[in-house]
């Protein structure tokens, strides 16, 4: 039989083979170098548009990482597009805009759950699906976050589709609709801690295709004090989210050896005999 040659993904320009199976996905393409100076063995995969791909050693773990760009609908084509070539786990690696007063610029935020604000998502299913983090993703932001000794925020997100006037600031002119006037208020009564632009997206769309997701998030400005310091814990996001994979492995290793199809926190504790 005739073995067709593989496919490169048209927008990532990756083939299957290039990526990890856990994929890191930052926004910003100039993050990718910043995350991979972490790792043991670091190798430019592509540069393509806004997608640039890293894959390496992190810890003995195999891992990758590729920009996303801006908004939902580039982190809907990262999301399939690394999907159709292997990619089982996605860890969001972003900024954000904090909405609660207690949340300081330089902290992180690890999203449980987001609001769909993003329009893409509503392309996959209706809107009453949740975006909701793999609960063990989740669990092992958690625990790096821990382990990294930084300041840092479990919650729900809210998921925009346009940074301007879709997260209630001016657009040019001065332009507002008068209909999100009050959006920043009702997010921060409702308990919402974030304002960003790809997490509900990536949750919806990797628990349709049953894969696993979470999201970490530093903060660069506060929406309710104004304060606005770009890049404040950007190491630490990426610190957490490295080491995060690395529990995930380990926690893998672990239901392997104990014949286990979830993880949950006593199997840690458990003898091996």
């Amino acid at each position: 039989m005739h073995k067709m040659p593989q496919r490169v993904q048209y927008h990532i320009n990756c083939k299957r083979g290039d990526l990890a199976r856990y994929l890191l996905v930052p926004g910003d393409p100039d993050r990718i170098e910043k995350i991979a100076k972490h790792w043991s063995q670091a190798k430019e995969v592509s540069s393509h548009r806004e997608f640039r791909s890293f894959t390496g050693v992190y810890n003995g773990v195999r891992i990758s990482a590729v920009s996303s760009g801006i908004g939902p609908a580039a982190m809907a084509i990262v999301v399939n597009e690394a999907a159709n070539i292997g990619v089982e786990t996605f860890i969001r690696v972003g900024s954000c805009g904090a909405l609660q007063r207690d949340i300081g610029c330089g902290d992180l935020v690890i999203s449980s759950a987001a609001v769909r604000l993003d329009s893409t998502s509503n392309n996959y299913v209706m809107p009453e699906y949740p975006a909701a983090a793999d609960y063990e993703v989740l669990l092992a932001l958690i625990e790096a976050a821990e382990s990294q000794n930084v300041n840092y925020h479990v919650g729900i997100t809210a998921t925009a589709n346009d940074f301007y006037v879709g997260q209630a600031r001016h657009g040019a002119g001065g332009f507002q609709n008068p209909e999100r006037k009050k959006l920043i208020e009702t997010l921060q009564k409702i308990g919402v801690l974030n304002f960003e632009m790809e997490t509900a997206t990536l949750f919806v769309i990797s628990n349709l295709f049953r894969l696993r997701a979470g999201s970490v998030c530093a903060v660069y400005a506060n929406r309710v004090t104004d304060e606005f310091s770009p890049h404040a814990g950007e190491d630490d996001c990426i610190r957490v989210a490295n080491e995060a994979v690395k529990i995930l492995n380990e926690w893998e290793e672990k239901k392997k050896t104990k014949k286990k199809k979830h993880f949950f926190p006593s199997l840690l504790a458990r003898s091996t005999h």
